[in-house]
């Protein structure tokens, strides 16, 4: 603030700290993308979006702050510090909590610092030193939490690893990174890690936790090394925290590589804690809340998210596999969590599926409970006004229906958060609508990852959000989003060229997405740079929001959009085969497979009048034309997406060769599958 008040009163800033003044400041604010219809006066009502709620105060000097950020570095309190700080102010019983055997068990803040403390003094009796790399391949359980502040406390960086990677790609990371030690937790992993070892170059050491007995003498074991550890481990453990600096490269997350290798993202202390900070402040997280991890830890998304629950005393409870997910939203009622689009969308398909398996009076309750929702977006999800009649529809459907689908979540959520990339509106609105408040925001792995976000007090349906506090935003001539500020990465490890290739010398990240801001600042984020189709007309199609409003029909699954240098659109598309299943009984049909749905004619030209709903909303070249329907699913184990549940558009061309060269044989875009 003391830079405002220089600011403010137009008084050059200090040359040693930036060297600029607010004459030459004041161009970069007219200039700024994120200004275009604002009015530079001396006070206005700014929205600071989720960094610190909307205030009043100098609109200059608001702005002229984020712009001086650029020219020096701001130091955040280290990730280890925060930690210290949160078991120290908030001590809690359940601190952390996993099911086991049926039963969520809990550990103790006091007990997450004593095995903390345990596993980093281990690991500096192994050689470990700052500087040096750990590796981390386990699921979400304490035991990453542990590990991760065990190696950041002496100063190391880990490289996590996705708990169910493929041999090839552990060996990869872990070779590349030159990590001498590495820490597992499970079954699976521990037997997966170990029968790769013979390929790892320079590991020297694993830890296992979790582990069966009969993996031999060739493991160091997680629970020995932490029984004995005392008070006198936890005060070195302290002092050797204390020493750690943010500019440290706290870890090294391998890209999930959509497309070519995948690249190590350097990511500091200063990074990750910056970007915690600034991106969850309105939430006013708190020791009464309750969290659920379920999302990877070896992400940066769920990785910062569940940062911000330790660093405010919020219970974290670890879901290891997806799977169990819905049971343990019964089972904890969770206020706060994260998730990506896919979560929703099958939330969503979920609700549809349920509430179309009843009969009678009850179907059509459902039904008409559906309606009043979608009469309700405009009120409840973009806060109109909305008249008495339908408050009280709205109050009838929440009572019989809508209290239900809540409670099918656990009944307590007050935020859960999306990312990891573009949640299409209709399903925002949808949840919105029934009071679940869901608010979306934008990021990636190099920006650590939060670049802007909605939040309570500052959101608009259908965007990510403004940009955070202290990072600046700007879209490049071609659409693309250029993003600057303390969560943009050190780089690419031992791959300086491609990092030069995306940061330029005054630290714009270019991010791959195209976008747009508004003109209250906030954010639209339309589809990859790489993934845009460019049709044989010339014609520029971004396919996610297409796919997007594919899914939102009760009858589809999951849907992917080809057409780059074809004469027209086309579509593979997954039935949600209850759906279907359940319509064509109404109609007498039964289908003995997946197989047999997929290619039956009827079922064809059932989807086929969903996708002409979608065509009339949109331009002519854009219209999906011809499509295919598979009768499967698109999956990690699969290949065909990546472990954040992303599209690899790549490997599904590939796959699915022969099924996408057979729409286009007959060529003529009059010969339409879509009436």
């Amino acid at each position: 603030m003391i830079f405002a008040g220089a600011i403010f009163t137009g008084q050059p800033l200090p040359s040693a700290q930036s060297g600029l003044s607010i004459v030459r400041i004041l161009p970069m604010i007219r200039d700024s993308p994120r200004t275009p219809k604002w009015k530079i006066a001396s006070s206005a009502y700014l929205p600071t979006g989720c960094g610190g709620g909307a205030v009043r105060r100098s609109f200059i000097a608001r702005v002229e702050i984020r712009a001086v950020m650029f020219r020096f570095a701001m130091a955040y309190a280290t990730l280890t510090e925060k930690q210290l700080n949160a078991v120290d102010r908030m001590p809690n019983d359940r601190a952390l909590s996993l099911r086991v055997n049926g039963q969520w068990e809990p550990t103790s803040s006091a007990e997450f610092l004593r095995r903390i403390a345990g596993l980093s003094n281990a690991l500096e009796q192994l050689g470990v030193k700052p500087g040096d790399r750990v590796g981390l391949f386990a699921p979400n359980r304490p035991e990453w939490h542990i590990a991760d502040f065990a190696i950041l406390g002496l100063g190391a960086a880990d490289v996590p690893i996705y708990f169910n990677e493929s041999p090839d790609r552990i060996v990869y990371i872990l070779n590349h990174s030159g990590a001498e030690v590495v820490i597992v937790a499970g079954e699976m992993q521990s037997r997966r890690l170990l029968e790769s070892r013979s390929r790892l170059t320079s590991v020297k050491h694993i830890i296992c936790a979790a582990a069966p007995p009969d993996l031999g003498d060739d493991i160091l074991r997680f629970e020995t090394l932490v029984a004995s550890t005392g008070d006198a481990a936890i005060a070195e453990y302290r002092l050797r925290a204390a020493r750690v600096t943010s500019d440290q490269l706290a870890t090294i997350i391998y890209t999930s590589g959509t497309t070519g290798e995948p690249k190590g993202v350097m990511l500091t202390h200063n990074n990750l804690s910056s970007n915690e900070e600034t991106s969850v402040e309105s939430y006013r997280m708190n020791p009464g809340d309750q969290a659920v991890s379920f999302l990877p830890l070896s992400h940066v998304y769920e990785r910062v998210t569940a940062y911000a629950y330790l660093f405010h005393g919020v219970p974290v409870a670890y879901v290891e596999r997806m799977d169990d997910l819905p049971q343990a939203l019964l089972e904890v009622h969770p206020t706060l969590a994260a998730a990506v689009p896919r979560v929703f969308e099958k939330l969503y398909a979920n609700i549809l599926q349920k509430g179309h398996a009843s009969t009678g009076s009850k179907r059509r309750i459902f039904d008409w409970s559906v309606r009043v929702a979608r009469e309700s977006v405009r009120w409840k999800a973009y806060g109109e006004d909305a008249p008495s009649w339908l408050h009280l529809r709205w109050k009838i459907a929440d009572r019989i229906v809508y209290s239900k689908i809540r409670e099918g979540i656990g009944g307590r959520f007050r935020a859960f958060i999306s990312g990891g990339g573009p949640l299409s509106p209709e399903f925002a609105e949808f949840f919105w609508a029934v009071g679940v408040p869901v608010y979306q925001g934008y990021g990636l792995t190099e920006t650590s990852p939060v670049v802007s976000a909605n939040c309570p007090g500052a959101n608009k349906v259908g965007t990510v959000g403004q940009p955070i506090e202290h990072v600046g935003v700007r879209i490049a001539q071609d659409g693309e989003i250029l993003v600057q500020g303390p969560c943009v990465m050190k780089g690419y490890y031992l791959k300086p060229e491609d990092t030069r290739a995306v940061i330029s010398p005054d630290g714009w990240l270019a991010t791959g997405d195209i976008g747009r801001l508004d003109e209250d600042g906030y954010l639209y984020v339309t589809d990859r740079k790489k993934d845009l189709f460019k049709t044989a007309a010339g014609k520029f199609v971004a396919p996610q929001p297409i796919e997007n409003l594919l899914k939102v029909s009760p009858l589809i699954l999951n849907a992917v959009l080809v057409g780059d240098r074809y004469k027209f659109i086309s579509a593979l598309i997954v039935p949600n085969f209850a759906n279907v299943e359940a319509a064509a009984r109404a109609q007498g049909r039964t289908f003995a497979s997946h197989e047999q749905l997929a290619a039956d004619p009827w079922v064809h030209e059932l989807i086929g009048r969903e996708v002409a709903q979608v065509n009339l909303k949109l331009a002519q070249y854009e219209t999906i034309k011809k499509f295919a329907l598979l009768d499967h699913d698109f999956t990690f184990d699969g290949g065909q997406l990546t472990y954040t549940l992303k599209l690899k558009r790549r490997v599904v061309a590939e796959r699915y060769a022969k099924i996408i060269e057979g729409l286009y044989a007959e060529a003529p875009a009059e010969r339409s599958d879509v009436q």
